[in-house]
């Protein structure tokens, strides 16, 4: 038996959260289109008869412009050391950005094996891959070099078996019947968020999160309510719609994906609230679960 914990670390957008999806066979993190959809620090947990490996991905590095963002970089890099190893993962079809170059500026700080994922490789020859690899073995002197597509699943089965030689435990974690370790709460809050994202993408910045505020699970039904928190009331109107439509077209899309992941009934109940400033705001932070580290 062998187990252990994995980090996925990159900047924004590259596709860390589908590529957590691929590996664990499940959607377990939320995607989207927008930049820095993921905020907190989500666990995946992938089993086999002899392994188990931890997957925890991180959200986007970015430069801070708010508390919030001071917090999310604080979860990423918390989790560079003290782990069996480390993914960073690119977009392969971007080419070597500003933020690439910053997050191995902070692996040369961490003991830990470091992998490099090359992703989106769907989108390139194979020519341009190769080309791709030497540009970023320049910069730093990786274990391992695999590229993938998170999305097509390319090379992804050869991912997981490089990443089990850097297992070191001898210990399974979780229950091999569970997927992830975040709450039901959070599952419900996220997926709302998602939906919100997709109906919503070109009007609405990143001045919104959901919170889970009531969870009931009986026999047959699921009883949830959300609160979706921006910092505007113009955010707020654009969310609720012309007599609420909109609300009722993210809730419909929230309740049929929570139906499938809970097998049984969803009732969903919405709430849009105007919090000003909340992303600077300790106090709400720390109720919506981003914690300081």
């Amino acid at each position: 038996m062998k187990s252990g914990f994995v980090s996925l670390i990159g900047r924004p957008n590259v596709g860390k959260s589908t590529l957590l999806n691929t590996l664990i066979n499940e959607k377990i993190a939320i995607t989207s289109k927008v930049a820095g959809t993921t905020r907190n620090i989500i666990q995946g947990i992938y089993n086999e008869p002899d392994y188990q490996i931890v997957f925890m991905d991180t959200p986007g590095i970015i430069k801070p412009i708010n508390k919030l963002g001071r917090v999310t970089n604080k979860q990423a890099m918390s989790l560079v050391k003290d782990i069996d190893c480390l993914l960073f993962v690119v977009d392969a079809s971007a080419g070597i950005g500003k933020g690439d170059r910053y997050i191995i500026d902070i692996l040369k700080k961490t003991e830990s094996p470091v992998i490099l994922v090359l992703n989106k490789i769907d989108k390139l020859s194979n020519e341009e891959i190769m080309f791709s690899i030497n540009e970023y073995k320049d910069l730093y002197p990786f274990q391992d070099i695999v590229p993938v597509s998170a999305l097509s699943k390319d090379n992804v089965t050869r991912l997981i078996q490089v990443i089990k030689h850097y297992l070191k435990d001898e210990v399974r974690y979780f229950d091999p019947s569970i997927k992830t370790s975040n709450s039901k709460y959070f599952m419900v809050s996220e997926t709302v968020r998602e939906k919100l994202f997709n109906v919503t993408v070109e009007e609405i910045p990143h001045s919104l999160t959901c919170q889970t505020v009531f969870f009931e699970e009986k026999k047959d039904i699921i009883n949830v309510h959300v609160d979706i928190i921006v910092d505007r009331d113009t955010i707020k109107k654009i969310i609720i719609g012309k007599k609420g439509d909109r609300l009722k077209v993210i809730g419909t899309a929230a309740r049929i994906e929570l139906e499938n992941y809970f097998k049984k009934k969803v009732y969903l109940e919405l709430y849009v609230k105007t919090v000003k400033n909340w992303k600077d705001k300790e106090r709400y932070i720390k109720e919506l679960g981003f914690f300081d580290f």
